[in-house]
């Protein structure tokens, strides 16, 4: 059975409810039935609803609804019970929100369950038994139990029928409320003697008194009357008066005599009249006729022939559902127009309302009604009780009694979140919603009447976007840097007497962007590094701080391209894009370049990535690494310069100035010059600082013309360089004097720069030679050695002498070489000239014969000897 469809569409703030729709179905519908197409009648793609994360909000209702998010439509979940589900409530109906996030919004549906005829009425017992005595009277009244139909409307409970119905039928009353009373009423007078199958318990009552329920033709003798007259003058008839219930029957005995009996005629009620006073007179015959009279008391006996009749059919109380246990209600009361024992009621709850009862408790006696349970309006607001007023004889009368339960504020709003969003961006607009909730107060009317509001200090407010359902949104501008975390305190309070409240913290965390370029801590930085530095070496670190978070604060480091002395920075220097450490590149030289500027970038990981530069100036600081330089006087190797102090000169006599530079700078640069040795140190001195040679004595015939200063020029650097400048100072009045002694002067430098060359060359000659030497004596020492070992050990087989020419000798087995001769050389240093004289060679040595061999020997003796002479320049060889 397909369900009809109510739709109703409705758009409402902040676009969180978008829109309502109805369903009808039936209950008990199978599993997996269709409900509705809610994406269709809310106008939604199926791809919303799986992007959106799609789901049904209320947890009543998720038990027997679900959503197919592939299909866009609401299926059964679970058979539904409409009788279990609201019970008598009509109508009945779910009600659920379908919730969708990016962005957010919520659809309302409520799905209305109408109910099958699928279940029958039924009593709660299947035997009911009366005690009812044969006297009972037509019309006589009697409740039975009612019957149930959990279903509703035209489903429910609409007759009822009694079989067989010789005795009783039975009348239907409507209460109020709408809900009938049964009563079987008795039609014809029962007979037990006649009718025993029905199990009615029959109960007679014999006494004196007359009962109420006497029938007609009762009768009831009466005494004589006694006159002690005969015939005519004895007695002759009765009369009783008044005859309103009874006449008076005459009888004879068989004897004549006469008596009189007393017949019920008209049915007593003691409830009417309780006594009757009667009078019976006996008359004579006699003439005038006497009589005599006596008096009859006719006292009524009570009979149980009315049932209790309660004040009032229907009785409401309220009781606040906070009612203690014990607590007096409602006093019902009934009445029962018999006397003595048929009077006295017993009230009771009636058998059909023991699950309501059990929240109530009566006393028989006194029919008041107390609280006995816990009373709760959120789950039951009202209670049907039948009350029943019983007497001896099982006569009873029932009333309904409606509770109505009143609510008290004491239940404190529920806040549910329905979805949240965390965290949130720091870029979020305003109004961004960020939370739905839900806030329910199960009390009603004020009591259940909530406000919800958070702290004004916050960047956030509530608005409500319909009954129940608010929505926490950004009132604000947000910055994870300043605020990375809200605790969010929600406050719901009702409006009862006195107030409920309910608090719930959502801690809301506000997720980085990328909206803070790393920053330096200044934006020009020196850095120092020491010349000749080896490559590689570190310069400086750069550090740079990002405000962000995660990847957004993950900050690399690179070094922008620009051209440094015609090359590219990175040529020069290299940064570490993890550490932000600057590298040398290569090895720097202060005299070439003494500083860089080279511009470092800060990159963060965001996207789009953020950057900040920051310009590093490098200094090159000096290094000791250059030695002075003279600049005068200039030292050439062709000529010899020399300055002319005239003997005349006075003490501290400008001779000459040493002028040098060092390339270097600051303390580096700074030289200071001293006199090394001079030809008469008495004579001359030299400026530490300005490097001016003076005469620090007067100049006198005795001094030497030529004068011979070494200046050594040093710079203040750690350790420090020098260098050596030789001053020539010729002491003279005239140019003719100078020059004689100039010559000369210049053969003595010649000589000493000599000396040492060949000093070295000596000395390396020498030492090859001896070396030389040494491996030939040796090799020719081992090689004699095994030939005469050879020799001794051959046992007369010799071996063969290879023949040698007569100009020509063995030596050593290295080649052949002529008869010697002698050599003499003859070497002079100035006149680049050389003698050489060749001597006669050496006679051959005479040929010793051993044996049938001849072996020629020859042995050439070589000597050198080597003189060295100094003063002469001269080199000899003789053998």
């Amino acid at each position: 059975m397909r369900g009809q469809v109510l739709l109703f569409l409705s758009v409402l703030y902040l676009n969180s409810v978008l829109g309502q729709v109805s369903y009808s179905i039936p209950e008990e519908m199978p599993k997996g039935s269709l409900v509705g197409n809610m994406a269709k009648d809310f106008g939604l793609d199926v791809k919303r609803l799986k992007s959106g994360k799609a789901r049904i909000f209320n947890p009543d209702s998720e038990e027997y609804i679900e959503l197919n998010k592939e299909r866009g439509v609401l299926l059964i979940k679970n058979r539904i019970d409409r009788e279990a589900l609201c019970g008598q409530t009509t109508p009945c109906a779910l009600h659920f929100q379908i919730i969708l996030e990016n962005p957010m919004e919520f659809y309302s549906v409520t799905i209305e369950i109408t109910d099958v005829n699928d279940n029958s009425p039924s009593f709660e017992k299947n035997d009911v038994r009366f005690k009812i005595s044969e006297s009972a009277v037509s019309g006589a009244k009697f409740i039975l139990d009612h019957a149930v139909d959990p279903d509703v409307g035209s489903n429910g409970l609409q007759t009822y029928k009694l079989e067989p119905t010789d005795n009783f039928v039975v009348k239907l009353h409507d209460h109020v409320d709408g809900t009938k009373n049964v009563e079987m009423v008795l039609e014809k007078p029962l007979d037990r003697e006649k009718h025993e199958h029905l199990s009615l318990v029959l109960t007679r009552e014999m006494s004196f008194e007359i009962s109420e329920l006497a029938v007609k033709g009762a009768r009831f003798s009466l005494d004589s009357a006694r006159d002690p007259d005969v015939g005519l003058n004895t007695l002759q008839t009765y009369k009783l008066s008044p005859t309103d219930h009874f006449k008076l029957n005459m009888l004879s005995r068989p004897d004549g005599t006469k008596y009189a009996e007393m017949v019920l005629q008209t049915l007593l009620d003691r409830e009417n009249q309780e006594e009757h006073k009667l009078t019976l007179t006996a008359y004579d015959g006699g003439d005038p006729p006497k009589s005599g009279s006596v008096r009859i008391n006719i006292i009524v006996m009570d009979a149980n022939d009315n049932a209790p009749v309660f004040s009032q059919s229907l009785y409401r109380v309220t009781v606040p559902e906070n009612a203690s246990k014990g607590t007096v209600i409602l006093k019902v009361s009934a009445t029962d127009a018999d006397k003595g024992t048929n009077g006295e009621l017993v009230y009771s709850f009636s058998q059909n309302s023991d699950v309501t009862s059990s929240m109530f408790n009566i006393d028989s006696h006194t029919g008041e009604i107390t609280v006995g349970g816990e009373l709760n309006y959120e789950k039951v607001k009202h209670y049907e009780i039948d009350v029943d007023a019983t007497d001896k004889g099982g006569l009873r009368d029932t009333s309904k009694v409606l509770i109505e339960v009143t609510d008290v504020n004491d239940n404190a709003p529920v806040i549910s979140i329905i979805s949240l969003s965390n965290p949130i961006p720091e870029d979020s607009a305003p109004d961004t919603v960020i939370a739905m909730l839900n806030i329910k107060d199960l009390d009603s009317d004020k009591n259940g009447q909530v406000k919800c509001f958070i702290s004004p200090d916050l960047p956030f407010k509530i608005k409500s976007s319909s009954t129940n359902f608010y929505s926490l949104v950004s009132d604000d501008v947000l910055d994870r840097e300043t605020t990375p975390e809200y605790n969010i305190t929600i406050r719901a309070i009702d409006e009862g007497s006195p107030p409920y409240s309910t608090n719930k913290t959502i801690n809301l965390r506000i997720s980085d962007v990328n909206d803070h370029a790393p920053m330096f801590p200044q934006p020009f930085l020196n850095a120092f590094i020491t010349e000749n530095n080896s490559p590689g070496m570190s310069v400086l670190s750069v550090k740079a701080t990002d405000k962000d978070s995660g990847n957004n604060a993950r900050i690399s480091y690179f070094l922008e391209d620009s051209q440094l002395s015609g090359m590219s920075a990175s040529a020069y220097f290299s940064v570490n894009a993890e550490s932000g450490e600057i590298l040398a590149v290569r090895s720097f030289d202060y005299e070439q370049t003494k500083e860089f500027n080279i511009r470092v970038k800060a990159q963060d990981g965001g996207s789009p990535p953020l950057s900040s530069n920051v310009t590093v100036k490098i200094l090159i600081q000096d290094q000791n690494d250059n030695p002075p330089q003279v600049l005068y006087p200039v030292q050439t190797g062709g000529s010899l310069v020399a300055e002319m102090v005239p003997r005349s000169a006075d003490v501290g006599y400008l001779v000459t100035k040493v002028v040098a530079v060092d390339v270097d700078s600051g303390q580096n640069a700074w030289l200071s010059y001293k006199l090394q040795k001079a030809t008469d140190r008495a004579l001359f001195e030299v400026g530490l600082q300005n490097g001016e040679i003076r005469t620090i004595r007067q100049v006198t015939d005795k001094d030497a013309v030529k004068q011979r200063l070494t200046v050594i020029v040093e710079d203040n650097g750690q350790p420090s360089r020098s260098a050596t400048v030789i001053v020539n100072v010729a002491v003279a009045d005239s140019f003719p004097e100078v020059l004689s002694e100039f010559t000369d002067f210049t053969q003595d430098k010649e000589y000493n720069d000599n000396l040492t060359f060949y000093l070295v060359l000596a000395l390396a000659v020498v030492s090859f030679l001896f070396i030389t030497c040494l491996v030939v004596i040796i090799s020719v020492r081992i090689y004699r050695w095994r030939r005469e070992r050879l020799f001794y050990k051959s046992s007369g087989n010799l071996p063969v002498i290879p023949y040698y020419p007569p100009l020509y000798a063995d030596v050593g087995g290295t080649g052949t070489l002529k008869q010697a001769f002698s050599y003499e050389v003859y070497g002079t240093a100035d006149s680049r000239r050389s003698d050489m004289k060749y001597s006669q060679p050496f006679s051959q040595m005479p040929r010793h014969k051993t044996g049938s061999e001849n072996i020629t020997y020859s042995t050439y003796n070589y000597n050198y000897n080597y003189n060295y002479n100094v003063n002469s320049s001269c080199f000899s060889q003789r053998p």
